[in-house]
């Protein structure tokens, strides 16, 4: 809702604010601990800053570590909020590396991090229960009725009781045509004669309209009332009808428009952020990698089989625009380069089956990024052949290719990678590629890329 917007954006700094406050003080409880005294030496004063920036980023990305709302049950609060500390070490420990801070006190980082966390912790579960306390108190309800009774008028009145974010307080339903033997009925205050003696007796604050918008003369006389007695009047048309799923609401000047596919990469600042991301993930991995293994990879290529070390072959990427993907060659030089490879496929070097159950045959597709034509995170290109096939017998098959095509995806991370005899489980990867689309965040791509490289460690039995 539009009128707690500025309560949120408040929300997000103050919290932020007093994580740094409560970083500065981990920091001087954790040098009393050990050395004796309160006062920081210059390089850690530069760690405190970077420790500070790092955590500034990390949750600036994950709303679930700046809101104290009812919105999230406890558990899953602290494990989110375990996920980001996890995410922070990983960044931080990078950027001691690239800034040559290899100095600093193992013992002292371990306590850092061990009362940064409690203190973090301990604040939220503090401010959480204040903010119930004080959701729940008569001083925080918003009073709100609901004109109609419908199940558009039902299905409102849940959402707003199930995510009761900063307090608010139903207080009935109004319509001339109520049906008095829904399981509603007992909550109907009265028809629209009442409403308005019944908004000014209960001090009510909201009123949301859920009846079709065809009463021009009724919305204009609610809308002259509310603004008379300083009421917010909020129309909900049902769309139930014609649209099925979770839709988006974005406005063009003063017109409102649907969107019906949840889509955060829609949206120009988040594409932004994750090429951001992209351009300096993979310059990390060209420069702290490459140097090593390509080398390596390519003379043990080279021994095994005749012919080149890149594997360059055309795949559909976004919006089915055709680029050139890299990949290490795995296979001995074929003419059968658009035929799946399977289990025991006799095609695949002893080498090549090592770098496919590993995924480093993928690493030249970190160029692949930077030229724009993949992402590090994202549903992986498929052969033309197959966007050919699963185009016509999967509906949702084309949906993937709104977005660019990446290394790795949230499909392979779940199970679902290798070869697909059967169109079921190339049904199961297209349906995490779009849940993939539809849940997008920086976070999930971090956590997609963690959980690729641990697959690449312990091994994948269904690549090959």
């Amino acid at each position: 809702m539009n009128k707690y917007r500025h309560y949120y954006s408040f929300n997000r700094v103050l919290l932020l604010i007093l994580d740094v406050t409560l970083i500065a003080f981990a920091f001087k409880l954790s040098n009393l601990i050990r050395y004796g005294n309160f006062e920081l030496d210059h390089q850690y004063n530069i760690f405190f800053v970077l420790f500070a920036l790092v955590w500034w980023i990390v949750s600036g990305f994950s709303n679930f570590v700046v809101r104290i709302d009812g919105f999230l049950p406890i558990d899953r609060r602290l494990s989110n909020l375990l996920n980001v500390f996890v995410m922070h070490a990983l960044i931080l420990a990078s950027c001691i590396v690239v800034f040559n801070l290899e100095q600093l006190s193992r013992l002292l980082l371990l306590y850092t991090y061990l009362s940064t966390a409690l203190l973090i912790g301990f604040s939220r579960l503090i401010m959480f229960q204040v903010n119930r306390y004080f959701t729940n108190s008569d001083m925080a309800h918003t009073r709100y009725v609901i004109v109609g009774s419908g199940q558009a008028a039902a299905t409102l009145q849940q959402t707003l009781s199930n995510n009761d974010e900063i307090g608010t307080k139903f207080m009935g339903f109004f319509d001339d045509e109520a049906d008095m033997s829904s399981p509603y009925a007992s909550q109907v205050r009265g028809g629209m004669e009442e409403l308005k003696d019944y908004c000014l007796q209960h001090s009510i604050d909201e009123i949301y309209y859920t009846k079709p918008l065809t009463d021009e003369g009724q919305i204009d006389e609610l809308t002259e009332f509310a603004n008379d007695n300083f009421i917010y009047l909020r129309l909900v048309p049902d769309f139930s009808a014609i649209v099925k799923k979770d839709v988006n609401v974005y406005f063009y000047h003063n017109i409102p428009m649907l969107s019906v596919r949840n889509e955060p990469l829609e949206l120009a600042s988040n594409r932004v952020v994750k090429r951001i991301f992209d351009v300096v993930f993979s310059l990390a991995v060209i420069l702290l990698i490459f140097p090593i293994l390509v080398p390596i990879i390519a003379l043990l290529i080279k021994l095994e089989s005749k012919g080149p070390i890149f594997f360059k072959q055309l795949r559909p990427g976004k919006k089915n625009r055709l680029f050139v993907c890299y990949k290490f060659r795995t296979m001995r030089v074929n003419n059968n380069t658009e035929l799946q490879a399977t289990k025991n496929d006799p095609r695949i070097t002893r080498f090549g089956a090592f770098m496919r159950k590993t995924s480093l045959d993928e690493l030249p597709q970190f160029f692949n990024v930077l030229l724009g034509d993949m992402s590090v995170v994202g549903p992986r290109p498929n052969l033309v052949s197959q966007l050919d096939h699963y185009s016509k017998v999967i509906s949702k098959y084309k949906m993937r290719h709104f977005v660019t095509p990446g290394i790795t995806g949230y499909a392979q991370v779940s199970g679902y990678r290798g070869e697909t005899k059967e169109v079921h489980l190339m049904e199961k990867r297209v349906e995490y590629d779009v849940m993939y689309m539809a849940n997008w965040s920086l976070m999930m791509d971090m956590k997609i890329i963690f959980l690729t490289v641990w697959n690449m460690i312990k091994g994948e039995k269904n690549a090959y």
